[in-house]
């Protein structure tokens, strides 16, 4: 299991201004292993209650509030991450458990059974968190990921590009998801976590960009949509 804790902010860049920041960054931080040109896919299904709780505390801003997810970084892959992200105010908790290819399968089926038989606690957690709510699959959201890394105060800041999403096809590792855009493709949402504070060099950075802050979850760029009209 993973266990990170960490402040997060969000911000809103055009392309130019992530362009040019990016490339102050490529200066002085080291890039994530899986950058590429385009940096590397992102690609997670999201699970809600069937009242869509978790997407109605967020709309309301209301503290604390949850996401539940499956992520993989290609539908090829052999295992999925199961998380449970936790945030109050900028205060965010990310806990992530290994699951198979099989087991993925299962939890996008709504059997949730075998978290129960696995050692680990937050297995046992988020068998009684979904099995209890009746959580189910409500979307998928993809989009290009590009990261950079700072050591000291596990400091992440990421530019996420070309966001799109699909409630058509609710299997994570399908070769043939029909996404649509969900985002402004001249924007770029640019996410700032770190544990404690930031490095100066770093908020010197940060500061010097053409950005605005944002709060918008990308669940709730995916479901927004069809919710439109339920709240």
């Amino acid at each position: 299991m993973r266990n990170v804790n960490r402040k997060e902010k969000k911000f809103l860049l055009d392309l130019a201004s992530a362009q040019t920041l990016q490339s102050q960054l490529e200066a002085v931080l080291q890039g994530d292993v899986h950058n590429g040109a385009q940096g590397y896919p992102v690609r997670s299904l999201y699970f809600d209650t069937p009242h869509d709780r978790d997407y109605a505390e967020k709309l309301f801003g209301l503290d604390p509030r949850r996401k539940v997810r499956l992520r993989t970084y290609s539908p090829d892959a052999d295992f999925a991450l199961l998380e449970l992200k936790q945030k109050q105010g900028e205060v965010q908790q990310k806990r992530s458990l290994f699951v198979s290819r099989h087991e993925a399968r299962r939890l996008m089926e709504g059997s949730y059974g075998f978290l129960a038989e696995r050692s680990e606690p937050f297995a046992a957690e988020m068998h009684g968190l979904m099995a209890i709510n009746g959580y189910r699959p409500k979307t998928i959201v993809e989009y290009d990921r590009t990261a950079f890394i700072a050591k000291e105060n596990k400091i992440r800041i990421t530019f996420d590009r070309n966001i799109r999403a699909t409630e058509t096809c609710l299997d994570l590792f399908s070769e043939k998801l029909s996404l649509s855009p969900v985002f402004d493709s001249f924007n770029v949402i640019l996410e700032v976590k770190f544990d404690g504070f930031l490095l100066s060099y770093i908020r010197t950075l940060l500061n010097g960009a053409d950005k605005s802050e944002l709060s918008v979850s990308k669940y709730c760029l995916a479901r927004s949509t069809t919710m439109a009209y339920q709240f």
